[in-house]
């Protein structure tokens, strides 16, 4: 019997199963069978580094269980522990009631295929389109037809909205887009486990709704049992069953929200309240905009004020098109000099298309940028260069240089440059390195960090040459919360002292409204807001509204 058949042979002997694609001869884990995956005392070390002393977690059948800790404490490698694709040195791994280490590489395959996973960095073929990448795992490893891959495909397309997407390739898509692609692809093989490496991260608040939603209808659809790791402390509480704390190489807490509020540990307390929404409650309270707008220690000037300073860049009338995809529509903005600027929106509303307007890496089709009083539509080449040598920017990724150490890294600008004697460019980053709190990965490469260590590095850098205008792509993404208020209080800080004129684009509304002088919305290509934090609270905007209160935050 072929696998197309041996599936329609299992569906019509156990109804409403649903079995792996990949292993449809093979009944699916049951809850009375005990934990679908358990650690056991694991050890782990990477030379010096203990990563993991004893760390013990068992994984319930069909539930949801997040795994939390701050960045660097090794979550993402615990995933890799879970389905044998990295070895404990000590302790068991146990996978549908298997030790891993007593199997040998073909069977631990074997287990993996009941399995799925979604990479943090979507990890998707870049020369498939987005069809081709989610059929990949079916045309690869089942007999199943083309037209029931195709079916699947398109099934899955119209669950995720993205139905005009299926030809694109993942270079045409927006980061939300190719997370979606990647949740496609994870869930095609109809996978018993699913493990989630941070699955919203970099998302806006909306769509991290949207994920978050379709993760819970996909465990309900699929009886999957999920491992998601996130920071998102709203998403958290949302989806997990489950919540395990890693901290120090251990579990220090597990269990169900309201059981985590009554734990008295002082780093879970520390994690969960990094917010500011003081202890949480049963059912996970989430710190509102409002409280945050109450709380932030940014000096708030009044619309009045706002309006009164003289702007650094401005942009009036900004048009700019794509072939037929017209990306800003009449963009008129003021950036007051001296203050912080929050972009906010979803993926794909042109915050970054403004953000390159501004830099001059992009011209307008009509309308004026003024940058620094240049006119940056006619300017040539060398002035454009000057503009550039004036602004510090933080990107997304970090887009540290691999062959360079961390110091280096963060020095490299002053050093190509020659702004600085080398004795001063050392001191200067070991100053910057110990404000953004990794004093210890100096001498490390950004292969040897974790990706919220290398977000830091990037926003030393940024900071190191002191430019008088600050461009943060989206500082906090991938931040666990304590690091995203460490972040938060450094662009703070930053601000404080020179009074640099900044704009953030973010997706975490509670930085944005704890940061914030002005905060400007785009919605498909256009302003639909701008003013002042308590300005946006109090519109009656409904799309405004729900963006900024996403996840059921309310004041």
């Amino acid at each position: 019997m072929d696998r197309v058949a041996a599936t329609s042979a299992v569906s019509a002997a156990v109804p409403g199963e649903r079995r792996s694609l990949l292993v449809p001869d093979v009944p699916r884990w049951r809850p009375e069978e005990g934990p679908i995956l358990e650690l056991r005392g694991v050890d782990k070390r990477f030379g010096e580094q203990e990563l993991f002393a004893g760390l013990s977690l068992a994984i319930p059948t069909g539930q949801t269980t997040v795994v939390i800790g701050q960045s660097g404490s090794g979550k993402s490698v615990l995933l890799r522990l879970m389905i044998g694709l990295a070895s404990p040195d000590a302790g068991q791994v146990r996978l549908f009631g298997q030790d891993l280490a007593e199997l040998s590489a073909l069977e631990q395959l074997f287990l993996r295929k009941r399995c799925s996973m979604l990479f943090q960095s979507y990890a998707l073929l870049d020369s498939f389109t987005v069809e081709q990448n989610i059929a990949f795992p079916l045309r690869e490893n089942t007999r199943l037809s083309e037209a029931e891959i195709r079916q699947r495909v398109e099934e899955l397309l119209e669950l995720l909205l993205l139905a005009d997407a299926g030809k694109k390739l993942p270079a045409e898509l927006s980061g939300g887009m190719r997370k979606r692609v990647s949740l496609a692809r994870a869930l095609i093989t109809q996978p018993e486990v699913v493990l989630f490496d941070e699955p919203t991260t970099g998302l806006d608040p909306v769509m991290i709704e949207f994920v978050d939603d379709l993760i819970r209808k996909a465990r309900e659809r699929f009886h999957i049992t999920s491992v998601i790791i996130s920071h998102d402390m709203a998403s958290v509480m949302r989806l997990g069953d489950q919540i395990a704390m890693l901290h120090g190489g251990r579990i220090v807490a597990c269990g169900t929200p309201a059981e985590l509020a009554q734990v008295e540990h002082p780093q879970l307390q520390a994690f969960l309240n990094a917010g500011g929404s003081g202890r949480l409650g049963a059912a996970g309270a989430v710190t509102s905009p409002a409280t945050a707008v109450e709380g932030a220690p940014a000096e708030r000037p009044t619309p009045a004020e706002l309006a009164a300073r003289p702007a650094l860049v401005e942009l009036t009338g900004v048009e700019k098109a794509f072939g037929p995809h017209r990306v800003l529509r009449g963009i008129d903005l003021r950036i007051p000099e001296g203050l912080i600027t929050i972009l906010i929106g979803g993926s794909g509303s042109g915050k970054s298309v403004i953000i390159k307007h501004i830099m001059g890496l992009l011209r307008a089709d009509q309308g004026g940028v003024r940058v620094f009083e240049r006119d940056m539509t006619p300017a040539a080449a060398r002035e454009i260069v000057e503009v550039q040598s004036r602004i510090g920017f933080l990107f997304q990724g970090a887009a540290l240089f691999d062959s360079l150490t961390i110091a280096e890294n963060v020095g490299f600008r002053l050093r190509e440059r020659k702004l600085a004697s080398p004795r001063e460019i050392d001191e200067r980053v070991r100053q910057i390195l110990e404000q953004v709190s990794i004093p210890g990965i100096a001498d490390r490469y950004p292969g040897q960090v974790s990706a919220g260590e290398r977000k830091r590095a990037g926003l030393a850098r940024a900071l190191i040459s002191r430019p008088e205008l600050l461009i943060y792509d989206e500082p906090t993404t991938g931040q666990d919360p304590i690091m995203i208020r460490g972040v938060d209080e450094m662009i703070l800080e930053t601000w404080q002292t020179l009074r640099i004129t900044s704009i953030v684009i973010s997706h975490d509304m509670q930085s944005t409204f704890r940061l914030g002088h002005q905060i400007a919305m785009l919605h498909e290509g256009a302003i639909r807001a701008c003013g002042t934090p308590a300005e946006l609270l109090a519109t009656e905007d409904e799309i405004v509204q729900r963006f900024i209160f996403a996840g059921g935050a309310a004041p």
